[in-house]
């Protein structure tokens, strides 16, 4: 098997430890304004683990930072204990770290404070020191590391058979830019051209994206990429690397970056464990094929928790973005405060709340809207068949609208364009931007960047990155 390689990666796991919260209202409202499902973490964590130890075939174990969710020492010590469970099995393990596993102290601009989420408020926590982090994690990274970036923690690790792991810390200045200085990005080309002296097979892992999973992510909120994105994208096709592997989005995609000069190399974000679906990712490695390949994996249910009955991704979901809207929009004839503090968590509701009765109309026409409707406005800008109009008087908006929410972090929406729904939705934008312009206004330009807004649309209702989100089998060479 010395010609081989395999391990699991996962990202963004989220930890909370459960000797920092009380149930109630405040660690209620933290796990909907995250969108994650905070409070099951250990138990979702330990479920993914308990699958990775019954692998016998698997020796390793890669987690790309967002370890906790809010920089807490006693997340972290508990942590540790479960990768001990990987530990113990035989598994080696290499993690890194990002914004999320370190408290913020003003010297730069990380924005997380550790609480204890108690029943009646939030009172501090034990902080962690971004310095601190290397050490804290020295058993799972830092101690089969070849070399070691004392500026931010980065490590290079050598596997039999020719394989070589760079694993990147990403924190920077906590905020604006999430990535490498100088110093690091020397370091990095370094060790690539060591290692393509000694003809290793080479494979990236950090935090932050560097190819965002849609374009308008870049064109609103730039610093939420790896900064220095734009740099590491040429270093990794000058020196041949073929595969990143990221988190941070929460996002499941896989996207190709190609340069000029007709180099390429893969983005693969894997989705947060308690997030989107809940998955982790097998990488096989195999130097006599020439390949890499990758696959997503799933539990069906969550080990230990009470989940009322639901599996993983069911109750997972339901605390997503996606999840909370859909949810939500019953609560809106039934009792509108709680429909109004839930969706508070996903955006600000200020104008429904001001409007509650106008509101609680255009919620009620969307609930009863039908897809033949939106047909009929878009016209001859829909090329649907009679068989498509007919079918589509049984298929509401809200359906299609939550499907494409469901989807907008666990990937592969299914709207493409040979289907009767994008054509209906896609005629429906193009019409609605031609009669906007008649009045003077418009969308496109609405649109942030320099995309349309069906570009935009295209990105949410099916999969414009790369192949499928969940599989991929590419070669190693270009």
């Amino acid at each position: 098997m010395q010609n081989k390689l395999s391990f699991y990666i996962l990202t963004d796991t989220h930890y909370l430890s459960e000797a920092m919260w009380e149930e109630g209202e405040s660690i209620n409202n933290r796990e909907k304004g995250d969108q994650i499902a905070i409070k099951c973490t250990p138990y979702v964590l330990r479920s993914f683990l308990n699958k990775i130890i019954q692998d016998k075939e698997t020796p390793y174990v890669i987690i790309t930072g967002d370890l906790i969710n809010n920089g807490d020492r006693q997340s972290h010590e508990d942590f540790k204990k479960e990768l001990k469970l990987l530990t113990d099995a035989g598994k080696t393990v290499f993690v890194t770290c990002a914004t999320h596993d370190y408290a913020g102290l003003g010297d730069d601009e990380n924005i997380f404070h550790p609480v204890y989420y108690k029943k009646d408020g939030c009172i501090p926590a034990e902080r962690v020191y971004k310095t601190e982090l290397p050490s804290l994690y020295y058993d799972f990274g830092h101690k089969y590391a070849d070399s070691i970036d004392e500026e931010s923690g980065s490590y290079s690790v050598s596997f039999p058979g020719g394989f070589r792991l760079i694993a990147i810390y990403d924190n920077g200045n906590g905020r604006s830019h999430c990535g490498l200085f100088d110093n690091g990005f020397a370091w990095l080309e370094n060790e690539l051209k060591k290692a393509n002296e000694n003809s290793e097979t080479v494979f990236l892992a950090v935090h932050h994206p560097v190819i965002p999973p849609w374009q308008v992510y870049c064109d609103v909120a730039e610093f939420e990429m790896f900064g220095g994105y734009k740099r590491l994208r040429e270093i990794m096709c000058e020196y041949g690397v073929r595969v990143i592997f990221t988190g941070h989005t929460h996002v499941h995609g896989i996207k190709e970056y190609k340069n000029g000069n007709g180099r390429s190399f893969y983005d693969i974000t894997t989705s947060a464990l308690p997030a989107a679906k809940g998955r982790m990712r097998k990488v096989v490695f195999d130097k006599t094929e020439g390949s890499c390949t990758v696959e997503s994996i799933s539990i069906d249910r969550i080990d230990g928790y009470d989940t009322g009955g639901l599996s993983a991704e069911e109750y997972i979901y339901r605390l997503n973005f996606g999840g909370l809207i859909e949810n939500s929009l019953p609560l809106a004839k039934t009792d509108y405060e709680a429909f109004i503090e839930n969706i508070s968590h996903v955006f600000n509701p200020s104008v429904l709340k001001k409007h509650p009765f106008a509101a609680k109309r255009l919620i009620s026409v969307f609930n009863r809207l039908r897809m033949s409707t939106v047909a009929a406005f878009a016209g001859k800008y829909a090329d649907i068949t009679k068989g498509d109009k007919l079918r589509l008087k049984n298929v509401y908006v809200k359906t299609v609208a939550c499907c494409v929410l469901a989807h907008v972090f666990s990937g592969d929406a299914p709207y493409y364009p040979d289907t009767a729904e994008y054509k209906v939705i896609s005629g429906a934008i193009n019409k609605a931007v031609r009669l906007a312009k008649r009045f003077g206004y418009d969308i496109d330009a609405l649109v942030p960047g320099s995309r349309t807004a069906l570009e935009t649309a295209n990105d949410f209702l099916y999969n414009t990155r790369t192949g499928n989100d969940s599989y991929i089998k590419f070669f190693l060479e270009d």
